[in-house]
């Protein structure tokens, strides 16, 4: 049956279904380098498509998040997409890292989603929360 609602990404679908409570899954931008053994799931059609913004906006509405991780350069690089994701995670601790950390961290992710997106820094590091 063709799902009616929510992500029709098989592969996002998959992964959010499997997560369990602090597994982590990384929304990237097109330059940020996935790890061997990390699966990549490529959405990225052309520069800026799809955005940023708009993929975590989806997988919001599937995945419950406890905690975010950003790059702490996107404060300095990129503040307008560092708004945006506090504005869509308001009750959501936000923590920063150096975006080498970042890319240290990412190798334990379940997922790396990769975007079209083509501004610095546009990457998050999402905690998987409970929803009970």
């Amino acid at each position: 049956m063709m799902k009616k609602i929510g992500i029709l990404n098989s592969e996002i679908a998959a992964v959010i279904a499997k997560l369990g409570h602090t597994d982590t899954i990384v929304i990237g931008d097109c330059g940020l380098p996935i790890p061997d053994g990390v699966p990549r799931i490529d959405l990225a059609l052309k520069l800026g498509l799809p955005s940023f913004i708009e993929t975590l906006e989806a997988v919001l509405q599937e995945m419950q998040v406890e905690a975010a991780t950003l790059a702490k350069e996107i404060q300095a690089h990129n503040p307008e997409a560092e708004q945006q994701v506090k504005s869509i995670l308001p009750d959501t601790v936000v923590s920063y890292v150096s975006h080498e950390e970042f890319k240290q961290l990412t190798e334990r992710a379940k997922a790396v989603i990769r975007t079209g997106e083509a501004t610095p820094y546009a990457n998050i590091i999402l905690t998987s929360g409970v929803i009970f």
